[in-house]
C-alpha cells in the first residue's frame, strides 16, 4: 500500500501504520497488526507509554501539535487514532498530502466536540436526551436540576462530566464552554460497537451491558450479549447503524447508549475509536474489535463479529482509591487459576487512583456461569502503589 494506491491493500513490512496514542489501546492494536505482518508507529506525549517498548518506531510528541502530527505521518501509508484528543489540522494536512487517515479529520472535528455531536443528533434525527449549550456556569441552571453537564472538549474516562443534582451543586460546575443534558431515568447503559469500511459494509458487535462505578465514574464491568429483548438489541443496532451512515463514518465506532426507564433508547456519546465496552471481544468474538479497526484502517473485508462464547464479560483492573508509585497487582494469580478468564495488563509504570491498569475477560456457556466467576474475581482484583 503506497501513498499513489490507498484503497489496494498489499501486505508486509513495507506497510506502515501510524497511531497517535500509545496507551493501552494502541498496545492491543499492534497484538493484531502482528498477525498482517503491518510495521506499526506510535506518537505519544509520554516517553514510557504502553506502546513505546512493543511498536517499529516511536515518537515522542504532542499529539495536538499540527506540526509535529504532521512530520510524524508524512512518509506512512495510514495513520489512526487511540485517543481522539489529537490534532485535526494535522490530519488534515497528511491526507492532503495522500495519507489515509481513519477516522476522517471532519469526522474527528465531530465528535472531539460534546457540543457538536449532539448538534449532529438533532438534525439527523438521533435519539438523544434534550440538552442546551452554555459558554461558562452564568446559565447552568438554564434546564433546572437535576441536570448533567460536560465540557464540550477534552473529557474522558468519566473527566469533564458532572452531575448538578440541585442548586447547591452549582458550585461544582465547570466554567468552560458546556453541555447541559437533561437528567435521564437510566435503567441500562448499553454500548454498541460498529465498524464501517469505505465501500459501506458494516458490522455490528452484540450489544453490551456496561455497569459503572458510582465513585470513579467508570465501567466497572460489562457483559455481553446485554440483558435486554430482542426488540432493544435490534433498535439499539438500528441507531448504531444510523449514526455511522448519517456521517458516512469509515472506521470502528463505539455508541453508547441509554436504556430508559419507559424502555427507551438514547445516545449518549461516541467515539471513533476501539473502546472500553470493547475488550471482552479478543476472547469472546471471532475478530476482535482491534482487528476489525486495523480492517478498516487498511480498507480490507470486515471480519465476522459472530461469539465464540456464549457470554462475554471484562472487568476493569484499576488503582485503588490511594494508589500511587509502582504498580503492586492484586488478585491476577485467581485469574489465571480460573477457568474462561484472561489477564490483560498494560504495563503502565505509574499506578493513580483509578487509573485503568488492565482488565481481565471472562467467558463462559451461561450468563450464570460468567456472572459468578466475575463478580468472585472482581473481589480479588486491584493495583495498589509501592
Amino acid at each position: 500500500m503506497g501513498n499513489d494506491s490507498k484503497n489496494t491493500a498489499s501486505f508486509g513490512p513495507s506497510l506502515r501504520i501510524g497511531v497517535l496514542g500509545g496507551g493501552q489501546l494502541g498496545r492491543m492494536m499492534i497484538q493484531s497488526a502482528i498477525d498482517l505482518d503491518a510495521r506499526v508507529e506510535v506518537m505519544d506525549a509520554s516517553a514510557d507509554a504502553p506502546c513505546s517498548n512493543f511498536t517499529q518506531r516511536f515518537v515522542q510528541g504532542d499529539l495536538n501539535d499540527a506540526k509535529a502530527v504532521a512530520a510524524f505521518g508524512r512518509d506512512l501509508d495510514c495513520i489512526t487514532i487511540e485517543i481522539e484528543h489529537v490534532s485535526v489540522d494535522g490530519l488534515r494536512t497528511l491526507e492532503q498530502q495522500g495519507v489515509r487517515v481513519i477516522p476522517k479529520p471532519d469526522h474527528l472535528a465531530t465528535i472531539q466536540d460534546k457540543g457538536l455531536q449532539k448538534q449532529f443528533f438533532e438534525a439527523h434525527g438521533i435519539p438523544t436526551a434534550p440538552y442546551q449549550l452554555i459558554d461558562d456556569m452564568n446559565n447552568v441552571g438554564a434546564m433546572g436540576f437535576p441536570v448533567v453537564q460536560k465540557m464540550r472538549k477534552g473529557g474522558y474516562d468519566g473527566k469533564g462530566v458532572v452531575i448538578l443534582r440541585d442548586e447547591a451543586d452549582v458550585d461544582k460546575a465547570f466554567t468552560v464552554p458546556s453541555v447541559l443534558e437533561a437528567s435521564i431515568d437510566i435503567d441500562k447503559e448499553l454500548s454498541v460497537i460498529i465498524a464501517r469500511n469505505s465501500a459501506g459494509e458494516t458490522r455490528c458487535f452484540p450489544v453490551v451491558e456496561s455497569v459503572f462505578d458510582p465513585v470513579a465514574n467508570l465501567v466497572d464491568y460489562l457483559i455481553a450479549p446485554a440483558a435486554i429483548t430482542e426488540e432493544q438489541a435490534a433498535e439499539a443496532e438500528r441507531i448504531a447503524q444510523l449514526v455511522v451512515e448519517a456521517m458516512n463514518f469509515e472506521g470502528l465506532l463505539a455508541v453508547e447508549l441509554f436504556l430508559d426507564t419507559a424502555g427507551r433508547i438514547l445516545v449518549n456519546e461516541i467515539a471513533p475509536r476501539t473502546h472500553n465496552s470493547g475488550h471482552h471481544t479478543i476472547e469472546a468474538n471471532v475478530t476482535s474489535q482491534f482487528e476489525q479497526h486495523l480492517r478498516t484502517v487498511l480498507d480490507l473485508p470486515l471480519g465476522s463479529t459472530a461469539p465464540v462464547h456464549a457470554v462475554g464479560a471484562m472487568v476493569n483492573i484499576v488503582g485503588t482509591a490511594e494508589a500511587q508509585g509502582t504498580p503492586d497487582y492484586q488478585g491476577i494469580d485467581v485469574a489465571l487459576a480460573t477457568e474462561g478468564v484472561h489477564p490483560h495488563l498494560y504495563g503502565k509504570s505509574q499506578v493513580k487512583p483509578f487509573r485503568k491498569m488492565g482488565h481481565v475477560t471472562i467467558t463462559g456457556s451461561s450468563r450464570q456461569e460468567v456472572l459468578e466467576r466475575m463478580m468472585r474475581i472482581r473481589e480479588q482484583l486491584a493495583v495498589k502503589g509501592k
